[in-house]
């Protein structure tokens, strides 16, 4: 029995801005839902911290 992961790179289909939260979503096999909430709550204590982390994601992360 082989437990093949998909590699973690952004998605070209399920995407509204870059794919990062997409990609992640497809990756941990989790609903993309989650993790924009996350990127969103990220952005309520002054939009630093979320933004950022996109960012690193977006320029880390390959694209499909």
């Amino acid at each position: 029995m082989t437990n093949q992961r998909q590699a973690l790179r952004r998605s070209k289909s399920n995407r509204i801005v870059a794919g990062v939260c997409g990609g992640l979503a497809e990756f941990f096999g989790v609903s993309t839902f989650w993790f924009r909430l996350a990127f969103l709550i990220a952005l309520i204590p002054g939009g630093v911290p979320g933004i950022l982390v996109y960012l690193i994601m977006m320029v880390i992360m390959p694209s499909e």
